[in-house]
């Protein structure tokens, strides 16, 4: 049995991206509708209210276009709303916080693990439940790195400026590090976590900036590519994968610019989706 039915991606803004990138790595003949919630992101400030009824909103959208799955590309829209979601529709609906946690919780060595998130995710405490529920005795710092995800949106992902806000980001976690990367203020051994979850999908686009200010010693776990693997998993078992060799179509949505939504779909991509729609989102008033 197969289907031939896009699979739907839904994320505050563009981050989700690097979730439909390892997706397609995976399984390239799935066609798939992704949409960015552009003119409203960053998600991480809004209150809980806000992001349960944004992403309601989004998702009666993709549900509309006859998706056969759907997967949060969000974090945040995951730590706090996923359960409305799963009750408002009737398709599986994957979120990216147990695939990332599951995966955490396997790389540390020292169980000492710590999580990099919007506001709302960290005070959603999803995580640190999700880490827990693997593995009891591994610790979990969360740890909110608000600043991070507008660097992304306005498409900074590298240079001074992105360094120094990294650097800032996450020194609470691992001591301040220099240009080259060597720890200013090192944290004592007993104090370490030997693993970092990038808990929000924005974050991998930050990728190459962040292994370097931490070193070879830390573990970067990177929520995306465990979504990617859940979802191979998910439609192997519910007999919804495309057929071998299947011409895939791709739909690219924004809420927000098309232009700078297309800049960054361009560095992922290159020129695999050469078009990027504008949508209106019921609510979504500029």
């Amino acid at each position: 049995m197969a289907d031939r039915r896009p699979i739907g991606f839904f994320d505050s803004g563009v981050g989700g991206l690097t979730v439909l990138r390892e997706v397609l790595r995976r399984s390239p003949a799935e066609s798939t509708v992704y949409l960015g919630d552009n003119l409203r992101a960053p998600y991480g400030p809004r209150t809980d209210d806000e992001v349960r009824r944004f992403s309601l909103q989004c998702l009666d959208e993709l549900a509309a276009r006859d998706v056969k799955a759907i997967v949060v590309a969000c974090n945040t829209a995951t730590a706090v709303a996923l359960p409305d979601l799963r009750r408002r529709h009737d398709v599986p609906i994957l979120g990216v916080v147990r695939p990332g946690a599951t995966a955490a919780a396997l790389a540390t060595r020292t169980r000492r693990v710590g999580v990099v998130a919007t506001t709302a995710t960290v005070r959603s405490h999803a995580y640190f439940q999700a880490i827990k529920d693997e593995d009891p005795f591994v610790e979990v710092y969360e740890h909110a790195t608000p600043d991070l995800v507008p660097l992304v949106e306005a498409g900074h992902v590298a240079g001074a400026e992105v360094e120094s806000a990294v650097a800032r980001a996450l020194a609470p976690l691992f001591g301040a590090r220099d240009g080259r990367g060597e720890a200013i203020f090192p944290l004592p051994a007993a104090e370490r976590i030997d693993t970092l979850l990038l808990a929000c999908t924005h974050y991998p686009l930050l990728l190459p900036v962040i292994t370097a200010a931490l070193g070879p010693e830390v573990a970067v776990i990177d929520s995306a590519s465990a979504t990617a693997s859940a979802l191979a998993s998910l439609l192997e078992a519910n007999g919804l994968g495309a057929p071998a060799g299947s011409l895939a179509t791709h739909v690219q949505l924004t809420t927000g610019s098309v232009r700078s939504f297309r800049r960054t779909a361009e560095r992922l991509f290159g020129e695999l989706f050469p078009a990027v729609e504008a949508v209106v989102v019921p609510g979504a008033a500029a």
